[in-house]
């Protein structure tokens, strides 16, 4: 195997379906088209997707034709992989509103430029009720029931809706509709991959897709998938502080892993890190260079350093950042659950209450714990939430 095709193949891969198949193809001369697709489900990009992304980015590499397919249609069902239990159901706007930075924040990984950008609304919106019915009827529920965590369902007398039996066969209509030779995706994602080789191959397509899953990343808590559902994500458009903070704070068992599927270091260097850590390297040390990677990739060097720069300060000599941003809002008394989301440092009021509840927050270096809190601010507060957000604030 070509030393290109085995790093294609082999690294960040979980396996390979059909790998002879695909390795005549990759030979062959021939341009591929390679198939990823992503629902907006949510706004953010997290480094979780950006494993799949990165694999795509090696096709691009390669010359073939990438395609970063939008799920804006499947998004009002939401993939049911992994849930125990029926999702809600999106609205078009929420639909929009996720999706409108998504090429943007793609583009930190991929050019763009070469990218052919779909969206499956581009065949479901104008399909007929003739041409679902032909659709559905080329697979049969038993054969849907198959997926596991819909046997699970059914064993735990948990609803499972018509939409979300129909998941798999749209998942799969998408590689009729794009004649992709290749899909990549999660290994949560197989069942669905395999329904659209099936698919290809009942509505006689000149191709039938080969497929590329990769392993789930966990989440910097080291238990779940990274997800925003578990607040263990790292995003693409997160702060350099706030990627190299996350970074610095994964089990020691991931390092690897995470330099792996998360960064561009080359494959002969992870056998170097990996003895490193055997060895008895200092994990810190690794995680640190780890940290200094993600953010160089999402950011640039710069940013690296002066994030460094701050983590050191804040946590080795138990400091804080030199510069506070700091802001003026109007008033002299808020509630510190408002003034939380005012100033940005949470998302929103139950995140404010969950980091309270959790010890999480501080003025003036000593710790909140009553969640109805008012804070004066007719003199300069320090505000610090969790270990790594600072901020002053002032009433104006």
């Amino acid at each position: 195997m070509a030393k290109d095709n085995k790093n294609l193949l082999e690294r960040g891969v979980a396996d390979v379906i059909v790998k002879e198949e695909l390795e005549k193809k990759l030979n062959s001369g021939k341009k591929l088209r390679i198939k990823f697709g992503i629902d907006p489900t949510g706004s953010d990009l997290h480094i979780g997707h950006g494993v799949v992304l990165r694999k795509l980015k090696q096709f691009q590499d390669r010359g073939d034709t990438t395609i970063l397919l939008i799920g804006d249609y499947t998004a009002r069902i939401g993939d049911p992989t992994g849930k125990s239990e029926t999702r809600k159901t999106l609205t078009e706007e929420q639909i929009k509103e996720n999706m409108k930075h998504y090429i943007e924040q793609a583009s930190k990984i991929l050019d763009v430029k070469k990218l052919e950008i779909r969206y499956n609304s581009e065949w479901f919106a104008k399909m007929s009720m003739a041409q679902i019915l032909e659709l559905t009827a080329k697979r049969t529920v038993s054969q849907m029931l198959q997926r596991e965590d819909f046997k699970n369902r059914l064993k735990n007398n948990q609803d499972i809706s018509l939409t979300e039996l129909l998941y798999p066969i749209m998942q799969g209509y998408d590689s009729v509709m794009l004649e992709s030779d290749v899909e990549l995706g999660g290994t949560d994602q197989t069942f669905n991959m395999l329904v659209g080789r099936d698919l290809q191959k009942a509505y006689g397509c000149k191709t039938v897709q080969d497929i590329i899953t990769v392993p789930i990343l966990e989440g910097t808590d080291g238990v779940e998938k990274m997800s925003k559902t578990y607040n263990n994500y790292i995003g693409f458009a997160e702060s350099p502080k706030e990627i190299y903070g996350k970074a610095m704070s994964i089990p020691d068992n991931l390092i690897t892993k995470y330099f792996e599927l998360a960064t561009d270091v080359e494959f002969e260097e992870l056998k170097n890190i990996e003895k490193a850590l055997k060895s008895g390297e200092n994990p810190k040390n690794l995680k640190m260079r780890l940290a200094r990677e993600l953010v160089t990739l999402y950011h640039n060097e710069a940013s690296a350093k002066t994030a460094e720069k701050e983590f050191t300060e804040i946590f080795s000599n138990k400091g804080k950042p030199e510069d506070i941003e700091k802001i003026k809002i109007p008033g002299k008394k808020h509630k510190l659950i408002d003034l939380l989301v005012e100033t940005k440092l949470t998302t929103s009021k139950s995140e404010a209450k969950r980091l309270i509840e959790q010890g999480g927050l501080k003025v003036d270096d000593e710790k909140i714990v009553e969640i109805d809190s008012e804070l004066d601010i007719s003199k300069e507060r320090l505000i610090q939430a969790g270990k790594r957000k600072f901020i002053k604030v002032i009433g104006k």
